[in-house]
C-alpha cells in the first residue's frame, strides 16, 4: 500500500489587510525565507453559517465583491512579500470560516503560525485579540505573535536574542525546549529566566540570626538547580553542537515583568501555554497572555499540544 508523501513545512501567516497583519507578514516572510520552507497566505472571509432543516449547517457564500476585495488583500501581501524575500515561494488562500478556525485548519504540526496582535477578528480590541488567544492556545504548532510598530513594521525580525521562561511545569519545559531551537536557528544568545516570590514577609536579620538560611538563599539555590535540570534534560535531547550561548537571569518578581524586563533588548519571548482557549482563558489572564499583552518585540508561544504528532 502506497503511502501519501509528507507534507512540506509552512510558515503559515494570517492577514486582513491592516497594519498588525502586515508586521506579521514581515516576520513571516522573513522566517520562510531563514528556515527556506513556503509561506502560506490566508486571509479569512468570516462568512456566516446558516442552518437549514433539510441540508444542516453551510456558510454564507462570498458576493463577487468579496471575493475581488479578497483577492486584492492577498495579491498585494504577495507583491509584498516578493520584495522583501525574493526567493520566498508563497501560497495564497482565501477562507470562508473565521480567522482562527481557517488558521487552524490549514496548519500542520511541523508548521508555524504568525499573526498580528490585533486585527483579524470582531473582537480585535479585547485584549491582544480573541485571534491570537484563541490560536495559540490549540494551535498544533508554535504560534508567533508580532507586535507593529508606528509605521506598521514588524517591531523585530531577527533570533539572535531569545528570551524564555521557566518554572519547571511541564509547558516552560517544553518552551524551553522550543527556544533552544529558535536560538539555534540563528546562533544565538539564549537567555533563560527563572523568577520567584516571597510567599510572605519576613525579617532577614532576625531569621539570620536564630540560624535559619534566608529565604532569598533558599530559592537562590532552588533556581539554580531547577534551571540547571531543565537545560541539562532539553540540550540532551538535541544531540551535536547547536552553537548558542546560554544566560541565566534568576529574579525576585513577577513571572511576567521578569520576562519582559529580560527582552527589553531581546528579538523574541518564548512562553508555553496551558491550552486556555475558551472566554475563560481569555478573561482570567496568565504569564502567557500577560506577555501578548505587554510585549513591545514578537512572541514565541508552545501550545499545550503543539509538539504532539
Amino acid at each position: 500500500m502506497a503511502t501519501e508523501p509528507q507534507r512540506t513545512a509552512k510558515v503559515v501567516v494570517g492577514i486582513d489587510g491592516s497594519d498588525q497583519s502586515r508586521a506579521a507578514l514581515e516576520w513571516a516572510a522573513v522566517e520562510a525565507a531563514r528556515r527556506r520552507v513556503p509561506l502560506l497566505i490566508v486571509h479569512a472571509l468570516g462568512m456566516p453559517v446558516i442552518v437549514s432543516a433539510y441540508g444542516g449547517p453551510a456558510r454564507f457564500q462570498p458576493t463577487e465583491e468579496m471575493s475581488g476585495q479578497a483577492d486584492a488583500v492577498l495579491n498585494s501581501a504577495e507583491r509584498y512579500v516578493n520584495e522583501l524575500r525574493p526567493s520566498v515561494v508563497v501560497e495564497l488562500v482565501t477562507a470562508l470560516e473565521e480567522a482562527p478556525l481557517a488558521l487552524l485548519r490549514q496548519s500542520h504540526p511541523h508548521d508555524l503560525i504568525v499573526v498580528g496582535t490585533r486585527g483579524l477578528g470582531a473582537f480585535a480590541s479585547m485584549f491582544v485579540g480573541s485571534v491570537s488567544v484563541r490560536v495559540s492556545a490549540q494551535a498544533p504548532c508554535p504560534v508567533v505573535v508580532v507586535p507593529a510598530d508606528e509605521e506598521g513594521h514588524a517591531t523585530r525580525t531577527g533570533l539572535d536574542r531569545v528570551v524564555v521562561g521557566v518554572d519547571g511545569s511541564k509547558p516552560s519545559h517544553r518552551a524551553l525546549g522550543l527556544a533552544v531551537d529558535v536560538a539555534a536557528e540563528s546562533r544565538g544568545e539564549l537567555i533563560v529566566v527563572n523568577s520567584w516570590e516571597v510567599p510572605f514577609p519576613y525579617d532577614p536579620v532576625a531569621m539570620t540570626a536564630a540560624g535559619y538560611k534566608s529565604q532569598d538563599e533558599i530559592f537562590e539555590r532552588q533556581s539554580e538547580k531547577l534551571v540547571a535540570e531543565l537545560l541539562d534534560d532539553v540540550m540532551a535531547e538535541r544531540p551535536g553542537d547547536l552553537g548558542i550561548e546560554v544566560t541565566i537571569v534568576r529574579t525576585q518578581s513577577n513571572p511576567v515583568d521578569a520576562l519582559l524586563e529580560a527582552a527589553a533588548e531581546a528579538d523574541v519571548i518564548v512562553v508555553g501555554s496551558r491550552g486556555r482557549g475558551t472566554v475563560r482563558g481569555l478573561l482570567m489572564g496568565s504569564v502567557s497572555q500577560g506577555v501578548l499583552h505587554h510585549a513591545k518585540v514578537p512572541v514565541v508561544v508552545m501550545p499545550k499540544h503543539a509538539d504532539e504528532d
